[in-house]
């Protein structure tokens, strides 16, 4: 089952924790929507939008999200899922780093299991709240992957039951 490319504003801004009309408003600002909210001819042209009757008096558009996303990207914006999987990783390292006599883990281990992708958006997020910890940079190689022992969250998770 494939999910449609095309999304309603309230669908598109809802990936991104946005009302409709601030979405809406984005997209008039980058050019792809008109003053009336009907796409303009470059949204259209593009491919990032879709009208089904473009003569109508209230125009009934729907977006190409996968297209939309690098536009709202490139303004700052990021999807919800990915704020909260930051959120949780930056929890997770700053309560680390503090320090608790029933972990026996380390800030820097469980920092290893990082996605790469989120290692500059998890420290900056670490800055904005007072914390130290910073995760290294990695260059992971696709040819030399290291041996994985037991992963720090089930160390973790085992030392805490053997309390």
């Amino acid at each position: 089952m494939t999910t449609s490319p095309w999304l309603s504003l309230t669908d598109l801004g809802r990936i991104y924790g946005i009302s409709a009309v601030h979405c809406g408003r984005l997209l008039s600002d980058a050019g792809l929507r008109q003053q009336n909210g009907a796409p303009s001819s470059t949204a259209l042209q593009q491919g990032l939008a879709y009208q089904h009757h473009p003569h109508a008096s209230c125009p009934n558009a729907v977006w190409n999200g996968e297209g939309c996303a690098t536009l709202l990207q490139e303004q700052g914006l990021r999807p919800m899922a990915e704020r909260n999987l930051i959120d949780q990783w930056a929890d997770l390292l700053s309560a680390l780093e503090q320090g608790s006599p029933s972990i026996n883990t380390s800030a820097e281990e469980m920092a290893s299991d990082l996605p790469a992708n989120l290692v500059t958006q998890v420290n900056q997020e670490l800055r904005q709240r007072g914390c130290n910890f910073q995760v290294g940079a990695r260059t992971p190689s696709p040819a030399a992957q290291p041996k994985r022992r037991a992963s720090a969250c089930r160390r973790a998770r085992s030392s805490s039951s053997r309390n």
